[in-house]
């Protein structure tokens, strides 16, 4: 029996799993690492220790599931996007690892707009100038920390740091590096005008592959640090977004990802590349190769819910703890008291900024409407349904594109609370559908790892193999109708507030 390892780097936690050649899952494990944030909008981790909690999880997985090490036939890394890990001669970190939330570079993206050209930088990269993708990251290190960007020799991607720690290999994939902003993405190669008019060198960047090609071995060192047998093939891998789809098997076109993790992305699988003038929504290579995917982003997805649980309701955590029971459980089924509309409360998850549709830095968390009628249950509840809202501003830019949806498929730590997807059934107006394996990212990439070493044909055969989906619940259209105007005045909310924001950003937080 052939077993393959998904690798996944997660902003909390890396997690491994193992599963056989027939999708069943052998083993998983985990390890948590802490998030900087030494200033308002700031995010920042530290790559050694994602290395760390990287043997820490795999050496933990191999000895949990009983297998000599060379029963692996392939590893497949899959990780947060848009990140920049900077390392310098000797390969030395430079600095902590800006990461995906982190908001710092607004002006550095006016700066790109203004070098490239708003419709030339959409035209080459699919998407316009975001403080989330890696160069308006590295372009801020060139403003404002001229010493260490002059030391700069190469700029990875979160989960290329844990590769090249694997296998002493540089490469990326292409559905990853298409998430930084320096790829010419119709043509899945790093573009050459983009890179020399913002003034970096070609050499920081790394070889590019599809994602189901071999990039490396496991080394003699990495062999002894995680348990893993040298010689082991370590794939390109992808993207968590584009590894998350490939586990939820959206391969082909009317599949489409809604997944509520710290983020919430809504997820479409397209057979040519869409490009959105308007910029509201990502369009990136898909881990298929020569296929592509649009992506809309929320930024505070399941980060509203756990700012919720620690910030304000500390004491539910506490009484879960004391029960023995999760305190989202605890969460939801307060919410389940509070009726359509939590009486009348709407919430914006911009807690990090926004993505989609708004693409703003500046945007913050808001409520509209409390009023001393409001209860516990009523505060749960619209920040369940604000971050389904986001969702849908997602999913109605994806249908205005002309893509089918034939089928949502709930993925991330929302799949798991029966309430959250209940209110995207509604609020969407779909069936909602879940896989039997939950792991997502990770399992995707195992299933890429297993293209790349022959166990399965391709991308597709695998995901037939492996992916095994589930209708699990269905829309009530009298909720839908319910939610209509709760949405609508949702939608009205940004635009009033937008100036506003940007303002509250010009004052000291």
């Amino acid at each position: 029996m052939a077993y393959l390892l998904g690798i996944d780097l997660g902003t909390s936690s890396i997690k491994a799993i193992l599963i056989d050649e027939e999708g069943n899952l052998k083993a998983s494990s985990f390890s948590e690492y802490p998030l900087y944030q030494e200033k308002n909008g700031w995010a920042e981790q530290e790559p050694t220790e994602w290395w760390k909690a990287c043997c820490k999880a795999v050496s933990s997985l191999i000895h949990s599931a009983g297998i000599k090490p060379f029963a692996i036939k392939g590893i497949g890394l899959s990780g947060q996007m848009h990140g920049a890990v900077l390392l310098g001669d000797h390969n030395q970190i430079l600095r902590r690892a800006i990461i995906w939330c982190d908001q710092r570079s607004a002006k550095e993206c006016a700066q790109i707009t203004d070098t490239i050209g708003r419709e030339r930088l959409i035209q080459l990269t699919a998407n316009p100038a975001l403080t989330g993708f890696t160069a308006s990251k590295v372009l801020w290190i060139k403003n404002n920390e001229k010493a260490i960007y002059e030391k700069i020799k190469k700029i990875l991607l979160p989960k290329d740091y844990i590769r090249f720690k694997l296998t002493g290999e540089f490469a990326t994939d292409v559905s990853d590096a298409s998430g930084m902003q320096f790829m010419d993405v119709s043509h899945r190669v790093w573009s050459e005008e983009i890179i020399n008019k913002l003034g970096f060198a070609r050499e920081m960047f790394l070889r590019l592959y599809e994602s189901q090609e071999v990039t490396g071995k496991i080394t003699a060192e990495a062999s002894q640090l995680t348990g893993l047998a040298e010689g082991t093939p370590v794939v390109a891998g992808a993207g968590d977004q584009a590894a998350g789809a490939v586990g939820n098997g959206i391969v082909k076109e009317g599949l489409v990802s809604s997944s509520i993790g710290t983020s919430g992305v809504v997820f479409a699988h397209a057979d040519k590349l869409l490009i959105d003038p308007l910029g509201r929504v990502h369009s990136f290579c898909h881990a298929v190769p020569h296929k592509y995917h649009i992506m809309g982003v929320t930024q505070g997805a399941g980060l509203s819910l756990k700012w919720l649980r620690d910030a304000v309701f500390s004491d539910i955590r506490q009484e879960a703890e004391r029960l023995n029971l999760d305190a989202y459980e605890l969460l939801t089924s307060q919410a389940e008291l509070s009726p359509v509309g939590a009486s009348g409360l709407i919430f914006l998850p911009y807690l990090m900024g926004e993505r989609t549709p708004h693409a703003d830095p500046f945007a913050r968390g808001v409520f509209l409407g409390l009023s001393p009628k409001h209860r516990r249950a009523d505060i749960i509840r619209a920040v369940l349904e604000g971050v389904v809202f986001s969702l849908k501003d997602c999913l109605d830019i994806i249908e205005e594109l002309k893509l089918p949806i034939k089928e949502v498929r709930a993925s991330g730590g929302g799949a798991k609370s029966k309430l959250w997807r209940k209110l995207q059934a509604d609020i969407f107006a779909k069936e909602i559908w879940t896989v039997e394996c939950g792991e997502g990212p990770a399992l995707g990439v195992a299933i890429l790892a297993g293209v790349g070493t022959g166990v399965y044909a391709s991308v597709e055969e695998g995901c037939k193999v492996v992916v095994k989906a589930q209708k699990t619940d269905e829309p009530n259209l009298a909720a839908h109708q319910a939610y209509q105007p709760y949405y609508e005045l949702y939608r009205k909310l940004y635009p009033l507030l937008k100036d506003v924001f940007r303002e509250l950003g010009g004052l000291r937080e």
